[in-house]
C-alpha cells in the first residue's frame, strides 16, 4: 500500500512540474475549461434561484379557501380541523369580522363598508403548501373543494403550469448545455494532454526501453488531466462568484420595488465540490483518451 501511494503521489508530483514548466499554456487552458463549466453551472444557479423566486411569491403557491356565507360554525370547526389534520401548520384562519375590518381599513372603503346593512364577506382558510408542484396543488384544491360548506376554492393553477413547464424547458436546455460544454471540455484535456505525450515522445520510449509499464506511463498524464479539470473547476466558481457579487445589489434593488425581500443565492460549499469533482472527472477522461491513442500510435 505504501508503494501504492508512493506511485502516485510521485506521477502527481511529476504531472505538476509538467504543468508549472509551461505556466501559460496551462493557465490559457485551465481558463478556456472554467469558462465552458460557468456556462453551465450558471444556468442551474439561475434555475434554483427562479425555483427560490417563484416559491417566495405568495401567489405561487398560495391558496385561498372561502367557506359559504351560511356556513355554520360546525362546520367551519369541521374545515379547521380537516386542514389541521391535512396540512399542520401550513395555513391560517380569517374570520369573517377579520375580514371586513382589513377592507374597512382601505383607503375610500370605510364608508362603503359602513354603508353595507350586514357583512357580505365569508370566512376564509389563507393556505401555503410546502409541495407547491402544480400536480399537487391541483389534487389539494378537488380535496378542499368537496368538503361540507366550502363554497371556492381558488388556485391560480394556470399560472403555476407556465411556471413550472419555463423550469422544466430551462432544465432541458441547461441539460444539453451542460452536455456539448462537456464534450468541448474533454476535448480541450484531449489536446492539451496529446501535445504533452508528444513532446515527451523520447523520455517515454526511455521510460518503455528500461521497463517501465504502460500504467506508470500513463499515470502521470492523468493527474495532469485532473488537476487542469479541477482548476478549471475553481475557476468557474471564482467566476460565479464574481457574478452573483455583481449582480446581487440590482437583483435586490429590483426586488424591494416589488414588495420582496428575495436575494439571489450563491454556490454552496458542495456545489463548489462538485464543480471540481466534475472538472476533475472529465479531465481524467479527456486525458484517458488522449494518453491511450498517442501510446498506441508510439508502439
Amino acid at each position: 500500500m505504501k508503494t501504492w501511494f508512493r506511485q502516485h503521489f510521485a506521477a502527481l508530483a511529476r504531472a505538476s512540474r509538467r504543468l508549472l514548466r509551461a505556466p501559460l499554456s496551462t493557465l490559457l487552458s485551465i481558463m478556456v475549461i472554467g469558462i465552458a463549466m460557468t456556462l453551465p453551472a450558471a444556468g442551474y444557479l439561475l434555475l434554483d434561484n427562479l425555483k427560490a423566486l417563484g416559491a417566495s411569491s405568495t401567489s405561487a403557491q398560495q391558496m385561498s379557501l372561502f367557506m359559504e356565507t351560511s356556513a355554520s360554525e360546525k362546520q367551519v370547526a369541521e374545515a379547521r380541523d380537516n386542514l389541521q389534520a391535512l396540512l399542520p401548520d401550513q395555513w391560517r384562519f380569517v374570520s369573517r369580522a377579520d375580514a371586513l375590518q382589513q377592507l374597512k381599513a382601505n383607503e375610500g372603503m370605510a364608508e362603503i363598508v359602513s354603508s353595507l346593512p350586514k357583512n357580505p364577506l365569508p370566512d376564509a382558510f389563507i393556505i401555503e403548501p410546502v409541495d407547491a408542484s402544480p400536480e399537487t396543488l391541483e389534487r389539494l384544491s378537488s380535496t378542499l373543494a368537496s368538503w361540507n360548506g366550502v363554497a371556492h376554492v381558488q388556485l391560480d393553477s394556470a399560472w403555476i403550469k407556465r411556471f413550472d413547464a419555463f423550469l422544466r424547458l430551462g432544465r432541458l436546455t441547461v441539460n444539453l448545455l451542460a452536455v456539448i460544454f462537456a464534450a468541448g471540455l474533454i476535448a480541450v484535456t484531449f489536446n492539451t494532454i496529446r501535445l504533452q505525450v508528444l513532446a515527451g515522445a523520447e523520455e517515454i520510449e526511455v521510460a518503455r526501453l528500461i521497463g517501465a509499464t504502460d500504467g506508470f506511463i500513463r499515470r502521470p498524464f492523468y493527474y495532469s488531466g485532473i488537476l487542469q479539470g479541477g482548476l478549471g473547476g475553481i475557476v468557474a466558481a471564482l467566476l460565479i462568484f464574481v457574478g452573483i457579487t455583481a449582480l446581487s445589489p440590482s437583483v435586490a434593488q429590483l426586488a424591494q420595488l416589488y414588495g420582496s425581500h428575495f436575494a439571489l443565492q450563491g454556490l454552496a460549499f458542495p456545489h463548489i465540490l462538485a464543480l471540481i469533482a466534475c472538472g476533475g472527472a472529465l479531465g481524467f477522461v479527456g486525458a484517458q483518451l488522449s494518453v491511450s491513442l498517442a501510446l498506441r500510435q508510439m508502439k
